[in-house]
């Protein structure tokens, strides 16, 4: 019989494994999508030229042939062969594909440089918001969940329920709006927006830091609102639920101590489903909000890829889908070693 760290060896192993058919799938309907999709590249070059050849006639009859220019078919040609539009569908995405497997995203439309370079200067702000927002979610609502399991139905638990489902129940990039509005314009308390002010890399270090962190006051509060409900409310209603089960009960019986059953037994089991959120945390350092960055005009990674969707710049889209479908798939399989962490019955079998 194999031990424990055998069949967690193996387990991992299969899981790498199916990620592979899964990337394929994914990849490949998102590939068959974009080339389909109208509106491309070549298509909004031809409205570039429409629109430029209209505005040199002055504007006079030109409304109508502005949709009508027509590429010669030679530049065409050219043109297909050079954004690779010209092969058939199965070997396009077969190279498309092995440039990929070499880390090589192909060029963006829009920037006309390397996906990967565009990527990469925008995630820092992506991953730091990711980061933040993750160990102000996990390291209040998680003893807040406690606190409120404990003293259930008190004055306590009501004010935090109304307060946490009020915020749930405001979208967030609403709640940054109203934020932006009344403490950046009207009282001019916090940025406006950006992720630092100009120059500020000419600050020293600690005035650099608190730069920083004044203009992500208002971009975290509106991160945070809305899935503070969530993760306390799982925490708490866990809780309540191992409170109230009979090896507790059991435990107390024997003379347990009551703090010890809850905070030793009764936690333990209800950190389980929090263990089954840890692997989303992969892809929150990427995406995080396109709305709420838009708002506070942050240049994280999900602002570019909602850009590029609306560009047509596939490259990045393309690229973006990458990295999200792997750290997604990464991140379900971080969540199911974590359930195994915390709970013991789990069998890799």
């Amino acid at each position: 019989m194999k031990s424990r760290g055998e069949a967690l060896r193996d387990y991992v192993f299969r899981r790498l494994l199916l990620m592979i058919p899964t990337f394929i799938g994914i990849s490949f309907a998102t590939f068959l999508l974009c080339q389909f999709v109208p509106g491309g590249q070549i298509d909004q070059m031809r409205m570039a030229m429409a629109g430029a050849e209209a505005g040199g006639d002055g504007g006079g009859g030109g409304g109508d042939a502005r949709l009508q220019l027509d590429i010669p078919d030679a530049q065409l040609k050219k043109l297909k062969e050079f954004y690779g539009f010209d092969k058939p569908l199965h070997v396009a995405y077969l190279g498309w594909l092995a440039d990929t497997v070499r880390l090589d995203l192909g060029t963006s439309f829009r920037y006309n440089e390397s996906v990967l370079k565009v990527i990469k200067e925008r995630l820092p702000v992506s991953i730091y918001y990711g980061i933040i927002t993750a160990v102000f979610t996990y390291g209040i609502c998680i003893p807040l969940g406690i606190l409120k399991a404990i003293r259930h139905r008190t004055p306590i638990d009501t004010v935090t329920s109304v307060l946490i489902f009020v915020g749930y129940a405001v979208p967030g990039f609403a709640l940054g709006a109203v934020l932006s509005n009344l403490f950046s314009v009207r009282w001019e308390l916090f940025p406006l927006g950006g992720f630092q002010s100009a120059g500020a890399e000419a600050m020293g270090p600690m005035a650099y830091a608190i730069d920083i962190v004044w203009h992500s006051v208002l971009p975290l509060v509106a991160y945070l609102a809305g899935s503070f409900a969530v993760t306390t409310m799982l925490m708490k209603n866990s809780l309540l639920e191992n409170m109230s089960a009979d090896y507790v009960k059991t435990a107390l019986a024997k003379g347990l101590s009551w703090q010890r059953a809850v905070f030793v037994h009764a936690l333990r089991n209800s950190l389980i489903p929090m263990a089954t959120t840890v692997g989303g945390l992969l892809g929150i350092f990427l995406t995080g909000s396109f709305l709420i960055e838009r708002v506070f005009s942050i240049q994280g990674v999900g602002l570019l890829a909602f850009e590029a969707i609306q560009t047509r710049d596939f490259p990045v889209v393309l690229g973006f889908l990458v990295i999200s479908s792997v750290l997604l798939m990464l991140g379900n399989l971080v969540s199911d070693l974590a359930v195994a962490l915390v709970d013991p019955r789990v069998r890799f079998e």
